[in-house]
């Protein structure tokens, strides 16, 4: 299986690459092992830990981002603020923030717990599957973006109307709506009503 920079990280110092690893979870969320990354992912897939970012602007706008099109897995299509997997130990808001500053050269001026969710998608277009028990969090985005080219595509933020009518017309990542809507109650309570979430 070829490596990819979604599953392997250099070691300039060895030469040598290093196999990214995830943390295995039972449906309650409690960890039983590890797997490495992309073997996690094939089917049927290995039910893991996950995270899941929502960051809104003042206006209430989502921001969205639509995967890099050398992303291993869903490249080219859009998805919530950031989404990904802590490494095994790391605690998932400290992968959250990380991530988020990784992928889009942005902390996250406020970013708090929204539950988590459970769930199994398969991706047509990959094979692979997204078995993820996912912890999610939403919070405010007040900085410029600086977004890395090798992760994110593009960047936009959305009013809860205009994201109807982009995922309406498609495009979006298998797990998008799942993570969404699971976060609603805590984008609403940030958001408040008359965003529309």
């Amino acid at each position: 299986m070829p490596t990819t920079p979604a599953t392997a990280t250099q070691d300039s110092s060895k030469g040598a690459e290093e196999a990214i690893m995830l943390e295995l979870v039972d449906e309650n969320g409690t960890t039983i092992g590890t797997a490495e990354k992309l073997a996690a992912h094939q089917a049927p897939g290995r039910l893991h830990r996950a995270f899941s970012v929502f960051l809104f602007d003042e206006q209430g706008r989502l921001l969205l981002q639509r995967r890099a099109l050398g992303k291993y897995h869903s490249p080219g299509v859009w998805s919530n603020t950031c989404c990904g997997h802590p490494y095994p130990g790391e605690a998932p808001f400290a992968a959250a923030a990380r991530r988020t500053y990784e992928e889009l050269g942005l902390s996250p001026s406020l970013l708090a717990a929204a539950g988590t969710v459970r769930y199994n998608h398969p991706d047509p277009a990959s094979g692979l599957v997204e078995q993820e028990f996912n912890h999610l969090y939403v919070g405010l985005a007040q900085e410029q973006l600086r977004p890395d080219p090798e992760e994110v595509g593009e960047t936009a933020f959305v009013t809860a109307a205009e994201l109807a009518e982009r995922h309406a017309a498609g495009g979006f990542s298998a797990w998008f709506m799942t993570v969404l809507n699971a976060a609603r109650p805590a984008v609403r309570e940030l958001t408040g009503t008359s965003a529309g979430w």
